[in-house]
């Protein structure tokens, strides 16, 4: 695609967009993200040692929080996962609620059990438009050489 990819044309603009407007809101506003749920996640950046926030979509599984690294199907991992494996402290804004809690890459095992999960928690026109994806994240997965980590989020306290 000339002048840049699908993902740096639309959807990186849309997702800063999601996140300011997050922020700026206190949280009332962007708790869901195409009718995904989706969290806020403060990162220390592992080079900067600064706070990095990036909008997520999520889903539950009893009472952790599960994201994707998907970097929208890219052969390269997000910056906020490569963080996270420098310092696994994290921040989490849902809605209006922030706690803090420690992120950690599912195990295989735990990956294959959470995968149908995350997928059917962020379906979207995926089933429709492609053949066999049961989610979005069944086609970044086609997309790219690496394997897209599951990452589990145990939060300090419980999030309403």
């Amino acid at each position: 695609m000339r002048g840049g990819t699908f993902s740096t044309r639309f959807v990186d603009p849309y997702l800063r967009l999601h996140r300011a407007v997050y922020q700026a809101s206190d949280g009332r506003i962007g708790t869901h993200s195409m009718r995904v749920p989706a969290l806020l996640l403060t990162t220390t950046g592992r080079r900067s040692g600064r706070p990095r926030t990036v909008g997520l979509t999520y889903c539950r599984d009893r009472g952790d929080v599960v994201v994707v690294a998907s970097n929208g199907g890219s052969d390269r991992h997000p910056a906020w996962y490569l963080n996270i494996l420098a310092d696994p402290r994290v921040t989490v804004r849902m809605g209006r609620r922030v706690t803090g809690g420690t992120a950690r890459v599912a195990t295989p095992e735990e990956r294959a059990a959470l995968w149908p999960l995350v997928n059917r928690s962020s379906r979207g026109f995926a089933p429709l438009v492609h053949r066999g994806a049961r989610g979005r994240y069944d086609v970044y997965q086609r997309h790219t050489r690496r394997q897209l980590p599951v990452v589990i989020i145990r939060l300090d306290r419980p999030a309403v």
